[in-house]
């Protein structure tokens, strides 16, 4: 039976995209409290399938896939530029293909200008008009206004126009972060990308008995399998060790590990790797908000992910990428020695103009890999780093980072980073990093 949470999120979903939402209508429409309604709209939200819009109201929006999630909905746009919605908020819900910054002659602008564009322009009532003539919305930036024969064509075309105060330089780099941000966040390959899905998932109930799991071992050749009770919900994992010398006729709840590590589909990638590479485990659960089975997710299937997105050519880029990429390998004084060279770029510094902290500890982190990758083929993870000796280094510095392996096993290493600059040491770390084979 579905919980008060999930049949609200249920029935926001089938409601047509535009359709406007209000707490008080939906505890009317399902009979729940104003409190339960206002906690599944915030849901939904997170989700991505609701935006609310200040001096609008809360209206549902297109799910983004994660092929399109460079297309922003207008109601996105209202709140990145902290619009106001002057007319057409009932095509709010509508994804913009891209936008044109109207800054030229009325001709040439409708040149550019087609449907589904968001023309970012002036206080240019003839622009706005021919704009949504021709099937775009319109941003009007500066806080000016428009006519209100403007609006009522915004209303019968259900093109949103929308006035901003920022200038259309501010905006233009508002609306391109925003797309860069969700670019950055595709890149990062989630379990929900990469499942076994539910219908495909072998699972056993608390009420099967070991005979089932022979059963089941014998159909699919795997050993490790998640336990769920009849309302779907996962109770346990269970493996051949657990099974080995025991009557087949006990049940799989008496053997079962109980309470196992389970991931969401929200999971990222990297983050089940590490899990899993901490814990020794090979098969993951997947589960919903409530705990019930959605799937599973495999080590192969992780480290297969992790190789995937290495080989990926970068589009947005992060921090780290922004980093590494500023790291540049020499050779040292002797001949198996390799030197890093970085350069400390404005990203890279704090308030005060020196090396950030954080970037500190991607540099360092990069040289461990990169000095341990000359022993082993595979990643890494960081399973404690001490940082103890750092001193201010300020912006356009070059730096000289020696990493030298103190000790090397199969499933760990142990790195000890210098940093210097201008021959002066600026900064010493300690790395302790667990290794993944790449098999």
């Amino acid at each position: 039976m579905a919980t008060k949470h999930e049949q609200i999120l249920q029935y926001i979903d089938e409601l047509p995209i535009g359709e406007k939402i209000s707490v008080r209508q939906i505890a009317k429409a399902l009979n729940v409290s104003e409190g339960t309604a206002y906690r599944a709209i915030k849901d939904a939200e997170n989700k991505g399938y609701v935006s609310t819009i200040e001096r609008v109201g809360t209206i549902r929006i297109e799910r983004k896939k994660k092929e399109n999630i460079e297309k922003l909905t207008f109601a996105e746009v209202v709140n990145i530029v902290d619009g106001q919605v002057l007319g057409g908020r009932a095509g709010l819900h509508k994804t913009l293909n891209k936008f044109v910054i109207g800054a030229m002659k009325l001709e040439q602008m409708m040149r550019y200008t087609g449907a589904g564009n968001l023309l970012i322009v002036g206080n240019r009532t003839k622009a706005h008009e021919y704009a949504l003539n021709a099937g775009a919305a319109v941003l009007i930036t500066g806080g000016f206004d428009t006519e209100d024969e403007v609006k009522r064509l915004a209303d019968d075309l259900q093109l949103p126009i929308i006035s901003t105060s920022y200038d259309t330089f501010t905006v233009a780099a508002m609306i391109n972060r925003a797309i860069y941000d969700q670019l950055i966040k595709k890149e990062i390959v989630l379990v929900e990308d990469i499942l076994t899905s539910i219908n495909e998932t072998i699972y056993l109930k608390t009420t099967d008995t070991i005979e089932d799991w022979h059963e089941k071992n014998r159909e699919t050749t795997h050993s490790r399998f998640p336990v769920v009770d009849h309302q779907m919900k996962v109770q346990g994992m269970v493996t051949s060790k657990d099974v080995m010398g025991i009557a087949d006729a006990t049940s799989i709840e008496k053997i079962m590990t109980k309470n196992p590590m389970t991931v969401t589909g929200k999971t990222s990638v990297a983050s089940c790797a590490h899990s899993m590479v901490w814990e020794g485990i090979e098969v993951l659960p997947v589960v919903d908000d409530n705990n019930r089975l959605e799937g599973i997710i495999s080590r192969q299937d992780v480290l297969k992910a992790l190789q995937m997105i290495q080989r990926q050519p970068q589009v947005g880029e992060t921090i780290d990428d922004i980093v590494t990429n500023q790291l540049v390998v020499t050779k040292g004084k002797t001949k198996n020695e390799d030197v890093l060279r970085c350069e400390v770029s404005p990203q890279m510094t704090n308030s005060i103009g020196t090396i950030s902290y954080g970037v500190f500890t991607t540099i360092v982190t990069e040289a461990a890999n990169g000095v341990l990758r000359g022993y082993k083929k595979g990643d890494l993870v960081v399973e404690n780093m001490t940082i103890y000796f750092l001193k201010p280094v300020q912006m356009d510095s070059i730096l000289e980072i020696y990493p030298k392996v103190l000790e090397v096993g199969r499933k760990f290493g142990k790195v000890d980073v210098e940093v210097y600059n201008e021959n002066v040491l600026v900064g010493k770390a300690m790395m302790m990093c667990q290794l993944i084979d790449r098999h």
